[in-house]
């Protein structure tokens, strides 16, 4: 007997749909019921506000549950007629009412989205036995840099137990010492603990510090380029002219939110009307104090860039970007070595 759980799990309720499937809403249930086996049978189905779904099965005959379709190895063509068309009526609600998920738990999701519009990677499933289990590696090197998986919660703490889902981070060993004394994190689970991280993705852990990490674990995948990185760093002309700065400099300043160094290259994507890569910058001095912070933006320090190139509006638009894995430019992010590549070649046509 596949359960409810088993069948709803990795999904999202769309609420909308369920209205429109012929759910009603009884204060913070949603139910929903349907004849079977000529109007002798009812099933009832609730769904409460997390999108749990319960269902039973009641014999109008004689006015009461019928629980025999839930016996583990009953047989009989009765009891099996019966919880087939349960199992059909879950499945179109599934189909009709719910989005499929890569992940069970809403912060694994979130995360994946943000991996997927940051970096152009989806999780790559690879063990047919832990279906589970999600790898997420860099295009260009091919590494790993997170790994998405589900297990019990005594396999990281002794004491608790319950399914979890964990991303494992690769970090350097002095920070995998300072995190483990944080709750939320533990010893790696199945990898070199000494580089590796378990974060336990049940919102203790806030989606920001997580990212963060993530960013840092891409960072040991991205393959050496004469030891400079690449960059594409978000610009937006509603509050900064950045042509009209340029014409009196070719160097300026610039917010620095991430581990940039000097001598490595960035490339200002300016916001919507624009939405394009339209500025290649070198770093010619990092980490400079510098307290700003308004409705809009918060500075804590910032970089100098000096100006070598400049591209015509719709040349590395967001539409060209995306044919290299980025979607969307919402914080600094390394530039994927496809794309760098491309632009090069642009540069010296």
């Amino acid at each position: 007997m596949v359960t409810e759980e088993e069948l709803f799990r990795r999904t999202k309720i769309d609420f909308d749909k369920i209205i429109k499937y012929g759910f009603k809403k009884d204060k913070a249930l949603y139910k929903y019921s349907k004849n079977i086996m000529n109007n002798d049978f009812r099933i009832d189905i609730e769904i409460n506000e997390d999108g749990k779904v319960k269902g039973k099965i009641f014999d109008l005959s004689f006015g009461e549950e019928y629980t025999n379709f839930r016996v583990e190895g009953s047989i009989g063509s009765f009891a099996s007629k019966v919880k087939e068309e349960f199992e059909n009526l879950l499945k179109d609600i599934r189909s009709n009412c719910f989005i499929k998920e890569d992940f069970i738990y809403e912060q694994s999701n979130r995360i994946a989205k943000v991996i997927k519009e940051k970096y152009g990677d989806d999780p790559e499933f690879e063990w047919e036995k832990f279906p589970g289990y999600a790898t997420f590696r860099n295009k260009d090197s091919k590494k790993w840099y997170a790994i998405i998986m589900n297990l019990d919660k005594n396999k990281l703490d002794k004491k608790s137990n319950g399914e979890v889902e964990i991303i494992n981070i690769k970090l350097k060993p002095r920070e995998v010492e300072e995190l483990l004394k944080l709750d939320g994190f533990y010893s790696a689970y199945h990898m070199n603990k000494k580089n590796w991280i378990t974060i336990v993705l049940n919102n203790t852990v806030p989606d920001e510090m997580i990212l963060k990490l993530i960013d840092k674990s891409y960072s040991y995948t991205i393959l050496n380029k004469n030891s400079t990185n690449e960059w594409i760093v978000p610009a937006n002309p509603k509050y900064f002219d950045i042509e009209k700065a340029l014409k009196e400099n070719n160097t300026i300043i610039w917010k620095q939110s991430t581990d940039i160094k000097i001598n490595d290259i960035v490339y200002l994507y300016v916001a919507e009307p624009y939405s394009a890569i339209m500025y290649k910058f070198k770093v010619v001095e990092v980490n400079i104090p510098y307290e700003y912070k308004d409705e809009n933006i918060k500075i804590q320090k910032i970089m100098k860039i000096d100006l070598i190139t400049r591209y015509e509006k719709g040349e590395l638009s967001l539409n060209k970007l995306k044919d290299f894995g980025i979607r969307a430019v919402r914080g600094p992010r390394y530039m994927p070595l496809s794309l760098s590549e491309y632009i090069n070649k642009i540069d010296y046509c």
